[in-house]
């Protein structure tokens, strides 16, 4: 499946806009899209979760650890695990799900 730029469906995760750039049948691919002062409260979802830093700076808690990720850091969270995420400097964050979030296809 190809998406064009212009097609990516775009919507909105605790105030932060992000676009679905790619969704397969067991993967999904989005770029989140932080401004300063967005903060994504704990949370869990049954989808692990890994993600690309393209620009920015974050403050990422995932269970009890905490990191401060930057440009060209990447991560992963297991399923079902809690985890927040606190904007520092804008940026851009590439995060691709497995399965898919249905929510985000809503």
């Amino acid at each position: 499946m190809i998406v064009k730029a212009q097609e990516a469906k775009h919507s909105v995760f605790q105030g932060v806009n992000f676009e679905v750039l790619a969704v397969g049948v067991e993967t999904m691919v989005t770029k989140m899209h932080y401004e300063p002062g967005n903060f994504v409260s704990f949370h869990s979802h049954p989808n692990e979760q890994s993600g690309y830093v393209i620009s920015g700076k974050y403050r990422l808690n995932v269970g009890d650890r905490e990191d401060i990720l930057t440009t060209g850091d990447s991560y992963s969270i297991p399923a079902n695990v809690l985890h927040s995420i606190e904007v520092l400097e804008a940026g851009g964050v590439v995060d691709v799900f497995t399965p898919p979030r249905e929510d985000y296809l809503r």
